[in-house]
């Protein structure tokens, strides 16, 4: 991929559109404007990433062992303040490209169930368009992300279009669950996923299959959104990095005037526009938008409704490992192939949340598994030995589950702690509520009989969701 020369800071520039954020919705937007014949210029926080750089880096990092609660800690707390009940656990990244860069690269569609819950199930609230007013556009992302999926798959979203890439072939460890999930009546099915599953499409390779698509795909078989970032760039689009916006300006007929940033030298810098685009993630677009308070926005840009940064909600992991009767191997591959989409729908869900069953490959971990060992008293040749015999056999289940909207559940820029440019912290006030944790229950149970299914043992449930 071509690698543009850094773009220095600009004062004063006017644009056609000028986004804020590099990641997956900034990239398209600023790709698709910019091959129009706009003059954009995407505005990230972050550097530019040299993949072999990063692969390295990865591949040659230490075992990031936990500090001892005696040992002296010169590091700052951590960037997002955590100010509810409930620490939110999600992540992300600050660089050319964003978080996708880390993604896992899962790409279900919603149902459309899921836009009428109220109406359905008498729980949360229903949207203001349907599944069939995405639907087309549904499509449209998918060929921009080059999704590979099965069209034969009844995954309760119906489609007026193909996937872009036939579904990846399942590893036999997904294949060791398909009597078993046929009994319960699921159906074990390729999960859709932004990866290559035939060589070239966007100039990308195909899969390998290195089981490290979280933290980097190392040959860019995943999609990221550098992808898109440098389709703008061919186009006459620019891109102004490590320039962290800090403010909107907005006059007082409430249009925007202005975007502000800083750059790592703390200088401050203004670019204008006609357009103006916040695509900062669902952390940072909030709380830049309630940092930009004015005497026309006293409660925050765009915020007339008190909604900016509320309703906040994650797709919560419930996790079951376990111990395979036959070698499972789950390093081979992507870390997810395959899932159950049965439990995603269903009267049910005027209860408890729903939830998408999925196979983890991401299990096999030698350095958990030797801590896990060495609690039981293991060591030396013995610790070994039980290492080298068990690993190949983890295997793990997954369940990603519903939250429903809560107001309380709000990102707000945190009064009294900032970053090293003087810019507010977030500060992530979360709970998860008994709906949620409902749907727990049901996945653990789920997970459970699935596991025991194909004969596994020493099955252990995650106490908590991730």
């Amino acid at each position: 991929m071509m690698v543009s020369p850094p773009v220095p800071a600009i004062s004063g520039a006017d644009f056609d559109v000028v986004i804020v954020g590099s990641g997956v919705a900034g990239a398209l937007i600023g790709a698709r404007l910019a091959e129009a014949g706009a003059r954009v210029v995407l505005v990230e926080a972050g550097p530019r990433t040299d993949r072999a750089e990063a692969v390295e880096g990865f591949r040659g990092g230490a075992y990031p062992y936990p500090s001892t609660d005696w040992a002296p800690q010169p590091s700052r707390p951590g960037y997002i303040v955590q100010g509810g009940p409930v620490n939110w656990t999600g992540s992300y990244v600050r660089r050319v490209g964003g978080s996708t860069w880390h993604w896992l690269g899962n790409c279900p569609r919603l149902l459309p169930s899921d836009f009428e819950m109220k109406t359905r199930f008498g729980v949360g609230v229903d949207w203001p368009i349907s599944y069939d007013d995405l639907e087309a556009w549904y499509g449209i992302a998918e060929q921009e992300l080059g999704v590979a999926g099965d069209d034969e798959a009844e995954t309760g979203s119906p489609r007026s279009s193909p996937y872009p890439m036939p579904p990846i072939p399942l590893s036999s460890g997904d294949l060791l669950f398909t009597e078993a999930a046929a009994a319960m009546g699921l159906r074990l099915a390729p999960i859709p996923q932004a990866r290559n599953s035939v060589d070239g499409y966007q100039g990308r390779p195909i899969c390998c299959g290195n089981a490290t698509c979280y933290p980097i795909c190392p040959i860019q078989a995943k999609y990221d959104a550098t992808i898109h970032v440098d389709l703008a760039e061919r186009a006459g689009a620019r891109v102004i990095e490590n320039a962290v916006v800090f403010r909107v300006d907005v006059n007082r007929a409430g249009k925007v005037t202005g975007i502000r940033y800083r750059t790592p030298d703390r200088d401050a810098h203004t670019i204008t526009g006609r357009i103006y685009v916040i695509a900062a993630n669902g952390v940072e677009t909030p709380k830049l938008l309630l940092i930009s308070r004015s005497e026309a926005t006293p409660n925050g840009v765009a915020n007339t409704s008190d909604l900016v940064g509320r309703n906040l909600s994650d797709h919560l992991t419930a996790i079951t490992n376990a111990i395979s009767p036959r070698p499972y191997r789950g390093t081979r591959g992507p870390l997810q192939l395959a899932g159950f989409d049965e439990m995603r729908e269903g009267d049910f869900r005027a209860e408890r949340a729903a939830f998408a069953g999925q196979i983890n490959h991401s299990v096999g971990n030698p350095l958990a598994l030797a801590r896990q060992l060495i609690r039981q008293g293991l060591a030396g040749p013995e610790l070994f030995q039980r290492i080298g015999d068990t690993a190949p056999y983890q295997v793990g289940l997954a369940a990603l589950l519903e939250q429903l909207p809560d107001p309380a559940n709000r990102i707000v820029p945190d009064e009294t702690q900032t970053d090293a440019l003087g810019i507010p912290l977030p500060n992530i006030i979360y709970a998860i509520d008994d709906y949620t944790r409902a749907g727990k229950t049901a996945a653990d149970a789920l997970n459970a009989r699935l596991l025991d299914a194909i004969g596994a043992i020493d099955r252990v449930a995650s106490d908590d969701m991730v």
